[in-house]
C-alpha cells in the first residue's frame, strides 16, 4: 500500500513538473481534452435539461392520465388535419356517461380551453388563459394555491360568477397576488369575483399555462365563451394500480358505444396517453443525445491523441530516469502504473478544466434564458470515468514502451 503511494506521490511531483517546464505543449494537450468534455458533456448536459424540464411539465399534465380529444397530440402522416377537425367534439353530458360505465376511473373531468380579456380598472390582460373546468378538476389533475380557495360545489352547480386566477396575472392586475383575494375584475364584460391565486410555477412549453391562466366553472364559462369554439376535452384518470393501457382499453370501448359506432367504423375521438406522450419524448430525445455524443467523442479522440502524444514525449525525455529506476529495482508494473496514473491525471485536469467551462456557460444561459440548465450526478460520474478511461488508453502504449526498456539501454541513452 505504502509503496503504491510513494509510486503515486512521485507521478504527481513529475506530472506538475512537466506542466511547469513544458507549458504550451501541455496546455494545448489539456485543451484538447477540455474541448472534449465541453463538447460530451455540454450537448447532453443541454440536452438532458431539456428533457428534463419537459418532462416536468409533461408531469403537470396528471399521473396516470388519458386526454380524450377529437385531436391526436402525436399526430401523424396517416391522419390529415382535416380528418381530426371533421370529428366531433366533447361533449359534458359524456362525462358522466363514461364515469356510470367504466370500472377503471377514479374520476373524469370535463374541461373548455380557450383565451380571452381580463381587466381590471384599467389594468388589462390581453390574452390570458381561459379554463372551464369541473367538479373533477382538483381530482384528476390538482394543483396549490397561494392564497384562497377552491370552487365549492354549490358554485359549480349555480354556475357563480367566480373565478380562480395565476400568480401572474394576478401580479399584473394588483402587483402582488395576496392583493388578488376578494377582488372583481371583468372577463369580456362579466364581473367576476376572485376567490383563489394559484401558486407560482414558472414558464412553461407543454401542458398548463397556470402562471396567466383564469379558471371558472364550467356552466359560468359556458355563459361567456362559446363552447363549440373553446376546445373541449375528456380528462380521464385511472384508479391506483391500472395501467395507461388498460385504461385506454376500457375508454376506448366506451366511447365507440357512446358514440354509436359500428364496427367497422374507424374512432372519431382520440385516447392521449400522458404516459406514452412522455415515453415518446423520451425516445426522441435518444437519437439527440447520439448526435451530441458522437460530436463529442471526435473532439475527445482529438485530445486523446494529445495527451498519447506529450506522453511518447516524456517517456523519451525520461528514459535515462526509467533505466535508472529499473537498475536499482524497479518492476515493470511499477513503471507502467507510473506512467497511466500521469496519462490519467492529465485527463482529469484537462476533464476539470471542461467542467469548469461547462458549468459557467450553462449559469450564464441559465439566468439569460431563465430556463433551469444544469449537469446531472449521472453526467458528472460519466465525465469522470470519460477522463480516467481517455487517460488509460493515451498512455497505454507509451507506458508500456517505458515498462519494457532494457535497463542498461535506457541509461545509456
Amino acid at each position: 500500500m505504502s509503496k503504491s503511494l510513494n509510486i503515486i506521490g512521485s507521478s504527481l511531483r513529475l506530472t506538475f513538473q512537466e506542466l511547469r517546464v513544458n507549458k504550451l505543449r501541455t496546455a494545448l494537450s489539456l485543451f484538447g481534452v477540455a474541448f472534449g468534455i465541453v463538447c460530451i458533456i455540454g450537448v447532453l448536459a443541454l440536452v438532458n435539461s431539456l428533457e428534463t424540464n419537459i418532462q416536468n411539465e409533461v408531469k403537470s399534465l396528471g399521473s396516470n392520465t388519458i386526454y380524450i380529444d377529437k385531436w391526436e397530440y402525436s399526430g401523424g402522416p396517416d391522419r390529415p388535419y382535416w380528418k381530426y377537425r371533421a370529428r366531433p367534439l366533447m361533449k359534458y353530458e359524456e362525462a358522466a356517461m363514461i364515469k356510470q360505465r367504466s370500472d377503471l376511473l377514479d374520476d373524469i373531468s370535463f374541461l373548455l380551453r380557450t383565451g380571452g380579456a381580463i381587466s381590471y380598472k384599467d389594468d388589462v390582460i390581453q390574452n390570458s388563459s381561459v379554463y372551464g373546468i369541473t367538479e373533477a378538476q382538483m381530482t384528476v389533475q390538482p394543483f396549490n394555491f397561494e392564497t384562497g380557495r377552491f370552487f365549492s360545489n354549490s358554485e359549480f352547480t349555480a354556475g357563480s360568477n367566480v373565478c380562480v386566477i395565476g400568480y401572474a396575472n394576478a401580479e399584473s392586475l394588483f402587483g402582488a397576488a395576496e392583493r388578488a383575494l376578494g377582488k372583481q375584475i371583468d372577463v369580456r364584460g362579466r364581473k367576476t369575483n376572485i376567490i383563489g391565486v394559484i401558486k407560482k410555477e414558472g414558464k412553461n412549453f407543454i401542458g398548463w399555462d397556470y402562471d396567466n391562466c383564469i379558471m371558472l366553472p364550467y356552466k359560468y364559462c359556458i355563459q361567456i365563451f362559446p363552447e363549440e369554439n373553446s376546445n373541449p376535452v375528456l380528462i380521464a384518470k385511472g384508479k391506483e394500480g391500472i395501467t395507461p393501457t388498460q385504461l385506454s382499453t376500457e375508454l376506448k370501448g366506451i366511447m365507440r358505444q357512446l358514440r354509436r359506432l359500428s364496427p367497422t367504423q374507424e374512432d372519431n375521438f382520440s385516447l392521449n396517453s400522458v404516459e406514452a406522450f412522455s415515453k415518446a419524448i423520451s425516445d426522441s430525445f435518444v437519437t439527440i443525445d447520439f448526435i451530441g455524443a458522437f460530436i463529442g467523442l471526435i473532439c475527445l479522440i482529438i485530445g486523446l491523441f494529445g495527451i498519447a502524444n506529450i506522453m511518447f514525449v516524456t517517456v523519451k525525455e525520461r528514459t535515462p530516469v526509467i533505466g535508472l529506476k529499473k537498475a536499482i529495482g524497479a518492476k515493470r508494473s511499477s513503471i507502467l502504473f507510473e506512467f497511466l496514473m500521469e496519462a490519467v491525471l492529465l485527463c482529469m485536469i484537462g476533464g476539470a478544466m471542461g467542467l469548469v467551462i461547462v458549468f459557467i456557460t450553462l449559469t450564464i444561459f441559465s439566468k439569460i434564458a431563465n430556463f433551469p440548465l444544469f449537469i446531472s450526478m449521472p453526467l458528472l460520474i460519466a465525465s469522470i470515468i470519460i477522463c480516467v478511461v481517455v487517460g488509460i488508453l493515451a498512455g497505454i502504449i507509451p507506458a508500456r514502451r517505458a515498462a519494457k526498456m532494457d535497463p542498461v539501454v535506457a541509461i545509456r541513452s
